[in-house]
């Protein structure tokens, strides 16, 4: 007889099952996004205790900029904590070094001190802008620390050199204590990230590869799409690896030459998907051996990784040269030589694949063998490279310069006693938040958390540390405030509002070497802050946003004029050109996602500006070699290329058959030809005759 009680019952098989999922719990995405946030405000209110507590050892006269610089150092990652620490530090240093050297030389005159720091300020923000890797962050803090230090000095200039000495020494302080505790305590290693990222990446572009074989044409733009942001994600993560805590690191080659195969895939699987639409190898229209290199090679790209995987591929790239060559540059129809041309890129990218596969073994592994040496593609590395856009850069800094100009006039005419700290805070917004676009949304989150920040402080200088009479109740007392706006800076969505917490806490209250709780001197802080700030929003939103469709348009016309100045010889080599463009695309993808704006295929018109770009640089440098009438014409066609995607070059109907009929014929010249290299130009021609498709029409103009 069962005499269990039904609850009893009813309690052990909820206890069974919780047992059974708990692991499972907590194994969970948002629960380990949890749990690192956690682990990043400990360790990051560790490290600003310390360097609170050194400060204060060392009597130092205002040790809240320890704390502070530790909040804005800090990274979820060792090797980001410690390299935003290095470049901070010598950002630090230069930026005190120019503000001693501004202030006291504009002693008689602040409004031109002013003017010139408003200038230095503007010239960081302008480099910071053009350089795009963690480098950058040194010329953000060597204009955050002129505006810090010098703004606050210019009315009283004596006491700059000792102002900036010691800021220097706190700053250096919280960089130390931040870096130390991030390396050394439960780091968080940027390389276990980086290769994760990188066999996800892997496996967009086998899956893309796929696609292009076998795919329809929104898998395969959703395909590259993915591929390309993937591409600016691995970068953003490989930037660090050099500072990383890890015992051995990838090797930075070996990561470039990663970089180079999977960006020359994005514009090579459009071209086979382009060729086997062409040739009807789905509908098996294309010739049989052709039709059957196809399955297979679809099936070897589906193929788990093994050894004889590796074998495949060597064989599938002999048969793919070998119908390359059959047919030749004497193939009798245009059809032969089509299929040529998709057996050569095919092979082509078999070769990228397998390469992409043996240099991720070897990085996974932290082998330092050679491997290079035994790679299907170029051993030459070129790895990432930045889009820098130097009249972006300057419109922004030149608004920066003039939003701060318009703050240092109203501070001094007015003779506003809080001026100068409200000045300085505005500078230092202008270079944080400056490296956007849209500035102005990010600012707007710090102020919402420049308010809790406030409402915080003021209750701690008021009613909670008056009663506190040691360091370790201070700690004790600090840390809720501390470890919820930490974990907060953990998040990306809550990242700047976190830093409008962590920043204002440290500084209202005023936590230096004694209680000195002031109330007057807290609101004329407060109505500082919120003033520049509040002005930030205003000024930033007028002089330093770019609007998204201008920003987007700008890239398209970017884009075009260097697929002209490719075509008229001046260009880099193939693969800066094919890095060039991805970086282009990656930057177009998240303003395309918040325009307001249909754009019609404005991505796919990327892809054809990169194709023509490769085609064109190519075919240009082929002209010495080619003399006589097909020179003439070959000359003359990159000419009319260049002259319709130069400046002022889509004022009308773009005539593609005039285009098509010219590369046509120079295809059957060149073909019958015994000119060097004949194959090759032939292969660059069909290239270029299907690059110059659909997307040469596309303006990248926008449509309500």
């Amino acid at each position: 007889m069962n005499t269990a009680h039904p609850a009893n019952t009813l309690l052990n098989k909820a206890s069974a099952a919780l047992l059974r999922s708990g692991p499972n719990l907590l194994r969970t995405p948002a629960m380990k996004a949890d749990a690192d946030a956690i682990l990043f405000s400990a360790k990051s209110f560790a490290a600003a205790m310390l360097a609170y507590y050194i400060s204060l050892q060392i009597g130092l006269p205002k040790p809240f900029w320890a704390i502070v610089t530790v909040y804005i150092v800090s990274q979820t990652s060792a090797g980001a904590s410690l390299s935003r620490g290095v470049y901070r530090f010598a950002g630090t240093l230069i930026g005190a070094v120019a503000t001693v050297a501004i202030v006291p030389n504009f002693v008689n005159d602040p409004i031109v001190c002013s003017v010139v720091l408003a200038c230095w300020i503007g010239l960081c923000l302008f480099f910071s802008l053009l350089d795009r890797t963690p480098r950058a962050y040194a010329f953000v803090l060597a204009g955050y620390t002129a505006s810090l230090i010098g703004f606050p000095s210019v009315l009283d200039p004596g006491a700059v050199f000792e102002t900036a000495s010691v800021r220097v020494q706190e700053i250096s302080i919280g960089i130390l204590c931040a870096v130390l505790v991030h390396r050394y305590v439960l780091p968080k290693r940027m390389t276990g990230q980086f290769i994760g990222k990188l066999s996800a990446t892997l496996r967009d572009a086998r899956r893309l590869a796929g696609d292009a074989l076998n795919g329809t044409p929104g898998e395969n733009r959703r395909d590259r799409n993915q591929l390309a942001g993937d591409l600016l994600a691995l970068q953003g993560l490989g930037v660090h690896l050099p500072y990383d805590a890890a015992s051995v690191t990838p090797d930075a080659k070996k990561l470039q030459l990663v970089h180079d195969r999977l960006a020359r895939l994005l514009p090579l699987a459009t071209e086979i998907e382009d060729r086997i639409h062409s040739l009807g190898a789905g509908d098996d229209n294309a010739p049989d051996e052709l039709i059957a290199l196809l399955g297979e090679v679809e099936t070897w790209i589906a193929t788990v990784e093994t050894d004889e995987r590796e074998g495949a591929a060597v064989h599938l790239i002999a048969r793919a040269r070998s119908i390359q060559k059959r047919p030749g540059v004497d193939a009798a129809t245009s059809g032969d030589r089509l299929a040529a041309n998709l057996a050569g890129h095919l092979a082509e990218m078999i070769g990228l694949l397998q390469d992409c596969d043996r240099l991720e073994r070897n990085i996974a592994t932290a082998r330092r063998s050679h491997v290079a040496a035994s790679l299907h593609g170029p051993q030459r590395a070129t790895g990432y490279v930045y889009h820098r856009d130097p009249w972006m850069a300057g419109r922004a800094t030149l608004g920066a310069i003039v939003g701060i100009l318009i703050g240092c006039a109203f501070w001094i005419w007015s003779g506003w006693p809080e001026g100068g700290m409200a000045v300085s805070i505005f500078g230092v917004c202008c270079t944080l938040f400056g490296n956007v676009d849209a500035p102005a949304p990010n600012v707007i989150k710090y102020i919402v958390g420049s308010i809790y920040g406030v409402v915080i402080s003021l209750v701690y200088s008021f009613v909670i540390l008056p009663q506190v009479t040691d360091f370790g109740v201070l700690v004790a007392a600090l840390a809720p405030a501390f470890l919820w706006a930490g974990s907060l800076q953990a998040r990306l969505p809550t990242t700047f509002m976190a830093l409008g917490i962590t920043l204002t806490i440290p500084i209202l209250t005023g936590l230096g070497t004694t209680y000195a709780g002031d109330f007057a001197a807290s609101l004329n802080t407060v109505i500082a802050l919120f003033a520049a700030v509040g002005f930030g929003v205003v000024s930033m939103g007028l002089l330093q946003t770019v609007p998204v469709d201008v920003a987007i348009n700008r890239l398209l016309r970017l884009s075009r004029r260097d697929v002209s100045r490719r075509a008229l010889g001046g260009a880099p080599n193939e693969a800066h050109w094919t890095s060039l463009m991805v970086d282009r695309t990656a930057l177009l993808l998240p303003r395309l996602r918040v325009s307001r704006n249909r754009y019609s295929d404005v991505l796919d018109d990327t892809l054809h500006h990169l194709r023509i770009g490769h085609a064109v640089g190519q075919l240009r440098r082929t002209i010495p070699q080619v003399k006589g009438e097909v020179g003439d014409k070959l000359s003359e066609l990159l000419s009319l290329i260049a002259a319709r995607f130069g400046a002022g070059g889509l004022t009308g109907p773009v005539d593609h058959s005039d285009l098509d009929q010219r590369i046509q014929t120079l295809t059957a010249m060149i073909a019958g030809s015994s000119i060097k290299g004949c194959s090759r130009m032939v292969d660059l021609l069909i290239d270029l005759r299907f690059a110059l498709g659909p997307g040469d029409t596309a303006k990248g103009e926008c449509s309500s």
